[in-house]
């Protein structure tokens, strides 16, 4: 690539896993983030980008433009034999690689796919070849070049589902590190794409997904950063959104979740401290790694004129691993280190976490401070499970940084990526209709115009369900009762209204089962999806699977 700059922006997409609201430093955080403060200080920031509230349909949301269901990704990659929940990217939708290859862009994608079907170490597998039903990889929905994970976790110094285009790889050297092997990937592909040619790629890191693994260096930083707890980490955050005016000061922080012990009762403090250090390091890692990329685009004459957009697929996650590691866990937490160490699966005390031989999570009180002020984690449709943070930066185009209040939706963000493209989403692909885009450009802000979505917001997963319109959400955990909140009031979401409002309730519940009967939404009971699995940290809320049969890998 030279320095010629392109008529049309390149995109870069850069999507993180379970970060928290208030995981990088422009939105509070203590945690390191030069590159990504620069920015978001330069650019714009939203304070009510919404995702799917999990790994998987929050991707299929990003990368189609419609409701995760309607891609067939309402779930996870289990395919559960109704449409909308089938694990895989259905025929109806075009991706957004699709798409834009279509209107002339260079399409690449390094780091996480997920919306591909489900994957068990070894890949390939028994009877699984490129192309098979049920299990689309990246080029086969519209990426001229891929890098990385097929599946969605794992150890990030020995990946499995590791694939190179077509071809299945794995990590050769013991001091192989995805976060990093993701960021020269695409450094490579983007110096590979013809100076005549502008691109799009999907930047989709792991970190800081479990397990807890990071380089030392990184760990370094930050060990003893933490040791003052949760609490005044929560409450140290909460001051400084303010500050930045991320959050409304009338927003009360939420309540310390009730499954997190006050630190000063917490066991272990000095290892408390160091899973929290290595979650910040995976976070530190990742911008690093952004940095890299734009700083080349900036010697190739090419970052004023790249839109970059960078959020993150989900809240904090609460789950954990157990300490008894003698209970089988799947093969995929197991995995022998390259140099072929057996790996200690489990939040155990006396381990250090951070190294490649073990495989542990960061735990609900860790999530509660990431995803501060609101209440919840991934998974659930409270705040904490779908709020993310969103930095839009574009210097050609935008003139004047701020903050951008305005409640957005990830499919937005395909949306938003074909009008900056000059792009047209197609009525049929492949000899397929194709979904009607659920997506709507907010391309306006960049030119300092205010903008307001005009359809409400729907989500569903695992029966947590919402409905956004305008200043008012109404949520519910599972099969609980309907919550009405005034948002522009009390987003942290702690004074219910609806006992007061009933027609409203009503009103919104029939928006809400409308979206549900055309989008392929299935009712889902508290049945547990993997009975005797410990793995979730919420014991009260323990996610259920659909009225549905038996799911398959496909």
């Amino acid at each position: 690539m030279t320095t010629q700059p392109n008529s049309r922006p390149n995109i870069i997409v850069c999507l993180v896993d379970d970060l928290g609201f208030s995981d990088i430093g422009c939105y509070g955080s203590e945690i390191r983030t030069p590159n990504l403060d620069r920015m978001g200080n330069n650019g714009l920031r939203f304070t009510q980008m919404y995702n799917a509230a999990r790994c998987c349909p929050s991707r299929a949301a990003l990368l189609t433009g419609l409701y995760p269901h309607q891609a067939g990704v309402g779930h996870m990659v289990q395919n559960y034999g109704t449409p909308g929940y089938q694990g895989y990217l259905n025929d109806s939708c075009a991706t957004v690689a699709e798409v834009l290859r279509s209107a002339g862009y260079r399409t690449l994608m390094s780091g996480k796919w997920h919306v591909g079907g489900h994957y068990h170490p070894p890949v390939p597998q028994e009877g699984w070849d490129v192309g098979s039903p049920g299990r689309p990889t990246p080029r086969q929905r519209g990426f001229d070049r891929f890098f990385g994970i097929l599946g969605g976790y794992g150890s990030l110094f020995n990946p499995f589902s590791m694939m190179l285009d077509d071809t299945p790889i794995n990590a050769e050297t013991p001091d192989f590190y995805f976060t990093d092997a993701v960021t020269d990937h695409a450094l490579q592909m983007i110096e590979e794409t013809p100076s005549d040619q502008p691109f799009y790629l999907y930047l989709s890191y792991t970190a800081p997904h479990w397990p807890l693994h990071a380089r030392d260096e990184d760990i370094a930083k930050y060990e003893g950063v933490y040791r003052g707890g949760w609490d005044s980490l929560r409450t140290a955050r909460h001051e400084e959104m303010k500050g930045l005016g991320i959050l409304d000061s009338k927003w009360e922080i939420s309540p310390r979740d009730v499954d997190a012990p006050p630190w000063q009762q917490a066991a272990h403090h000095d290892w408390e401290d160091l899973r929290m250090a290595v979650y910040a390091a995976m976070i530190d890692r990742v911008d690093q790694g952004i940095g890299q990329i734009m700083g080349r685009l900036e010697q190739l004459g090419q970052a004023d004129s790249t839109l970059f957009m960078f959020l993150s697929d989900n809240g904090g996650d609460a789950e954990l691993f157990m300490e008894d590691t003698d209970i089988p866990v799947p093969s995929v937490f197991a995995i022998p280190t390259v140099d072929g160490r057996r790996t200690r699966v489990g939040n155990i005390p006396s381990l250090r976490p951070g190294p490649a031989d073990t495989f542990m999570s960061y735990d609900l009180p860790w999530a509660n401070a990431s995803n501060t002020p609101f209440r919840l984690f991934k998974r659930w449709i409270h705040e904490g499970g779908i709020s993310t943070p969103f930095i839009m930066h574009w210097p050609d185009r935008i003139q004047q940084s701020g903050i951008v209040n305005s409640p957005a939706y990830i499919s937005d963000i395909t949306a938003t990526c074909i009008a900056a493209a000059g792009a047209t989403y197609p009525t049929e692909h492949n000899g397929n209709g194709v979904t009607p885009l659920e997506g709507e450009s907010f391309l306006s802000v960049a030119d300092g115009q205010h903008w307001t979505r005009e359809a409400p917001i729907f989500w569903e997963h695992e029966g947590n369900r919402a409905v956004r319109v305008g200043e008012w959400k109404l949520v519910a955990e599972h099969d609980g009762p309907w919550e009405l909140y005034n948002m522009d009031e009390d987003r942290t979401e702690l004074n219910d209204l609806a006992s007061g409002d009933a027609d409203r309730v009503r009103q919104m519940a029939a928006l809400w089962q409308g979206w549900a009967d055309r989008a392929n939404v299935v009712p889902w009971p508290a049945n547990p999806l993997f009975p005797g699995f410990r793995m979730m940290g919420r014991n009260a809320h323990i996610a259920g699977a659909p009225s549905l049969p038996t799911p398959t890998d496909n």
